[in-house]
Order: C-alpha cells, then structure tokens, then sequence
C-alpha cells in the first residue's frame, strides 16, 4: 500500500537523520541538527480507508530545502541554516550509502522535517521500490555544493568525484582500435618540436 510504504520511507529516513545528528551533534560549532518527524500507521477498520497515517503537526513557515528536479529553486535551501544541514545532510547519506540511496524532498519548518521521499541508484535497494528516479542522484551530485557543516563532518567533494568518474569513461573510450595510430602521430610532433627546439639554440 502506498501509505505503508509513505511510512516506511519517512521512518527510514528518520533513523538516517538520528545517526547523522549523532554524528554531528558533537561537533563544536555544528549547532542545531534537522530531524525527520515520525509518521504513524494507523489502521480503522469500520472505516472507508481502513490505512491512514498520523504525524505531528507542524506550525510555521513551510519551506522546500531540497527541490525535486534539483534545480535551486528556492534560496532558503542555499543561504538559511537549516537549508545548509539539510543539503549536509543528503550529501551524508549519499556517502555512508557509497552512493546508493538519496533522501529527497527535504521540507518542513526550521529544523522540523516531513514529507521526505528517497531516492535510490537501484530499484529495490534496501527494499526501496525507488519512489524518485535514479536521475535525483546524478542531479544531485552534479549540483550539490558543498558548505561549512559539509566540511566539519569531513564529507568528500562530490565534484572531484564526479569528474574523476567522467575522466575514467573518456579514457576508456580512447582504447579504440587506432589509438596506437594516434599515439605515433603525437609523439612524431613532439619529436619535430624538439628538433625545433635544439636548432635554435
């Protein structure tokens, strides 16, 4: 059903904000830390929906920290506090998941989050049925920036990793039958160029 799997993704990314806060609460300097409100199950059965799920309410400004299609929609995710940890936050999960699994949708009011989707690389990674597509994590490697809080819990550059990959494809896609061809066209102009070199002086 899909409440119980709306239950399952918001809990889950719940125990993944609990170990990051734990993680980051020690730090001096980190300050406040976002948590994921739990949602329950509840079950009615005299009633018409027999599922429905109940969560705390949240009063306040609701602000989007993260944004579907990755663009930066809104700035609060970029300049405010909370919008920083929870971009720390994605960018923590992505690595203690060597890149398989993405918390999206990060939303709610100041530190208070709810509604939170996740993304995964594979289609059932952890039981996930991969409720956002795996384009969320190529978006989000590709746009994340890492900030302050980032660096205190000493969470590698997704842009040096992300270009080291792209690096390693294009060099295997010179292992073309005429590479070898290549290779001696170049070495017999850095030849000449030395040639050139030594006759000048």
């Amino acid at each position: 059903s899909v409440v119980i799997q709306e239950c399952y993704v918001q809990n889950t990314a719940r125990e993944y904000a609990k170990l990051y806060a734990a993680e980051a609460e020690p730090l001096e300097g980190f300050g406040e830390v976002p948590e994921i409100i739990p949602i329950f199950l509840i079950h009615r059965p005299a009633n018409n929906i027999p599922y429905a799920t109940v969560e705390e309410e949240l009063v306040g400004e609701f602000v989007k920290y993260s944004v579907k299609d990755g663009r930066e929609v809104n700035f609060l995710r970029r300049d405010s506090e909370a919008g920083q940890k929870c971009c720390t936050f994605q960018h923590w999960v992505y690595e203690k998941t060597n890149g398989n699994l993405l918390v999206t949708d990060l939303q709610g009011v100041g530190m208070k989050l709810t509604d939170v989707g996740i993304a995964t690389l594979a289609k059932g990674y952890k039981g996930f049925k991969g409720n956002c597509s795996f384009s969320f994590i190529e978006q989000f490697r590709a746009l994340h920036q890492c900030n302050e809080y980032c660096e205190m819990l000493g969470l590698k550059s997704l842009r040096t990793t992300h270009q080291k990959q792209r690096k390693a494809t294009s060099t295997k896609s010179k292992n073309l039958p005429n590479s070898s061809t290549v290779k001696k066209v170049v070495s017999k102009k850095a030849r000449e160029h030395r040639d050139l070199i030594s006759s000048e002086h």
